[in-house]
C-alpha cells in the first residue's frame, strides 16, 4: 500500500468519480470529493492537500481556472487534469502553466491512474525535500544529523553545545575539508551572538600585503590605491563572531597586532592612529599543528595560548566511516538540487567503494566526487561513474593511523592528492581545499619539493 497522501478529487460525473475514488482508496490515499470548481477552491482555501485530481471541464469554474486561482493564492498542490480525447491540446497547454500532468478519460486501465499519482506525489515530495535542503544551506548549515553523522562527531556536538553560550575563544583543528567553518557557524548560531554578523576570512587566501588591511581596515591614502577609508573584518563583525581559517598562515609581523586584539579588543586601521574597539568573539581554525609551529618559532607562543582557550579537534572523514552513508545521501540530494538532475539511486557496490576510500581531501573531495557522479549517471550511480582513483585498492599503510600526529596525516593527504592528480599542484590544492600557495608552502616544509 502506498504512503498515505491527501487527494482532492474534483469530478462532476458521479459514476466516474466513484470509480476513481475506489481505485485511489484501495491504494490507501485519503480522499475529499467535490462536484465543481468553486466548491473545490473553497475546500483548498480551508484544507491542505498533497494532490488535486480534477476534470478539465467543470461547471462554474473549470479545472484550469481552479488551478490558476489556487496558484495565485499560493495554495496549489500538484494538479493532474482529467481530459477527454478532444481536449488533450488544452491539457498540454495547461502543463506549460505549471499543471503537473494530465490523464485522458474514459480510463483505460486503473494501473495508469495509480502510476501517474505515485509518480506525481514522489516528484512533489522530492521537490519539498530539496527546498528544505536549499533553505537550510542558505543559512550556511546542513541538518544537524548530517553535520554530526558518525559516532566520532557526537563528542564534537556536545563540545559545541557546551562552549557556544560562552564568550570563550575557540581553536578548531583538523585536516583540510573536515568542516571547520561549519563547526564555527554552529557555535555562532547556538550563541547569544546569533543575530549579529558571522564574518569569515581565510588567512591563506589573501596576499600578505593585503591581509592587515582585510583584518583591520585602512584609512584613505594609507597606501597606493586606498582612495577611501575601508572597514576591516574586525569592525564588520563587531557584536558577532569572526572566523579566521588557516590561522597558521598569519605572518609573524601581523601576529603581534592580532594578539593585541585578543587581549585588549582594540586595534588601529592601516595608516590610522585612532584606537578602535571591537566586541567580537574569535573562532580560529588550522590544519597545521600549531604546537609544532610554536616549537619551530613560526608561530608566537603567547598568541597560541590566547587562541587555544577551547580546542576542538575535528576527526577526518576516514575516522567517521559509520556516518558516511548518511552524508553521501545528503550530498546526493544537494548535488541533484544544484545540477537540476533527478535524485539518483546508488548501487551497493558504489556505496561500498565510497565508504571504503581514504578521502585525503575529506568532505570537499567527497562532495566533488558525488557531484561528478550525479552528472554522469543515468538514474543510478554505479562504480563506472566514480573516478579512477577510487577504484584503486587502498594499501593499509597509505592511511595514517589514528594515533599518528596531525603533521603525519597532513603529509600523507598531500601525497595522496598529488598522486591522484598526476602531480598537478593546482588540481591537488583544489582537491585538498587549500590554496596553491599553501600547498607550495607545505611541500617545502615537508621536504617534498623535489619529489
Amino acid at each position: 500500500m502506498s504512503i498515505t497522501a491527501r487527494i482532492l478529487l474534483v469530478e462532476d460525473d458521479v459514476t466516474f468519480r466513484s470509480l476513481l475514488a475506489a481505485i485511489l482508496e484501495d491504494e490507501g490515499y485519503e480522499l475529499a470529493e467535490r462536484e465543481d470548481g468553486k466548491a473545490a477552491l473553497k475546500t483548498l482555501q480551508g484544507q491542505s492537500f498533497d494532490l488535486v485530481l480534477s476534470d478539465l471541464r467543470l461547471p462554474g469554474l473549470n479545472g484550469l481556472d481552479l488551478f490558476r486561482r489556487a496558484q495565485a493564492e499560493g495554495i496549489a498542490p500538484p494538479f493532474i487534469l482529467l481530459t477527454a480525447f478532444g481536449t488533450v491540446e488544452e491539457a498540454v497547454a495547461a502543463i506549460k502553466e505549471g499543471v503537473a500532468d494530465f490523464l485522458t478519460k474514459p480510463l483505460q486501465d486503473p494501473e495508469t491512474l495509480r502510476t501517474l499519482v505515485r509518480r506525481t506525489l514522489a516528484g512533489s515530495m522530492r521537490e519539498r525535500s530539496l527546498k528544505v535542503l536549499k533553505d537550510r544551506e542558505t543559512a550556511g548549515l546542513p541538518p544537524d544529523d548530517i553535520l554530526f553523522a558518525g559516532q566520532a562527531m557526537q563528542r564534537i556536538k556536545q563540545l559545541i553545545v557546551d562552549v557556544a553560550p560562552t564568550p570563550a575563544t575557540v581553536l578548531i583543528s583538523g585536516e583540510s575539508g573536515t568542516g571547520k567553518e561549519l563547526a564555527a557557524r554552529m557555535i555562532h548560531q547556538a550563541s547569544p551572538r546569533r543575530d549579529a554578523p558571522f564574518v569569515a576570512l581565510n588567512c591563506a587566501a589573501i596576499p600578505e600585503t593585503l591581509l592587515e588591511s582585510e583584518l583591520f581596515g585602512h584609512e584613505k591614502g594609507a597606501f597606493t590605491g586606498a582612495t577611501q577609508a575601508r572597514q576591516g573584518k574586525f569592525e564588520l563583525s563587531s557584536g558577532g563572531t569572526i572566523f579566521l581559517d588557516e590561522i597558521g598562515e598569519l605572518p609573524l609581523a601581523l601576529q603581534s597586532k592580532f594578539l593585541r586584539v585578543l587581549q585588549e579588543r582594540v586595534f588601529e586601521r592601516v595608516g590610522g592612529s585612532r584606537e578602535l574597539r571591537t566586541d567580537v568573539r574569535v573562532i580560529a581554525a588550522t590544519n597545521r599543528d600549531l604546537g609544532e609551529e610554536v616549537r619551530e618559532r613560526r608561530f608566537r607562543e603567547d598568541l597560541y595560548y590566547r587562541l587555544n582557550v577551547f580546542p576542538l579537534q575535528l576527526p577526518a572523514l576516514r575516522e567517521r566511516r559509520d556516518g558516511l552513508p548518511m552524508l553521501i545521501r545528503y550530498l546526493l540530494q544537494r548535488a541533484a538540487l544544484q545540477t537540476g538532475r533527478d535524485l539518483p539511486e546508488i548501487e551497493p557496490q558504489a556505496l561500498e567503494m565510497l565508504c571504503g576510500y581514504g578521502w585525503p581531501g575529506n568532505i570537499r573531495e567527497l562532495q566533488n566526487v558525488i557531484e561528478r557522479a550525479v552528472i554522469l549517471c543515468k538514474g543510478v550511480i554505479t562504480v563506472a561513474d566514480l573516478p579512477d582513483g577510487l577504484r584503486q585498492p587502498v594499501v593499509s599503510g597509505d592511511i595514517p593511523r589514528e594515533d599518528g600526529s596531525l603533521r603525519e596525516r597532513e603529509r600523507t593527504a598531500i601525497l595522496e592528492a598529488l598522486a591522484s592528480c598526476n602531480d598537478n599542484r593546482r588540481l591537488a590544492a583544489e582537491k585538498l581545499g587549500i590554496s596553491k600557495r599553501t600547498l607550495q608552502y607545505r611541500l617545502k616544509e615537508y621536504g617534498l619539493v623535489a619529489s
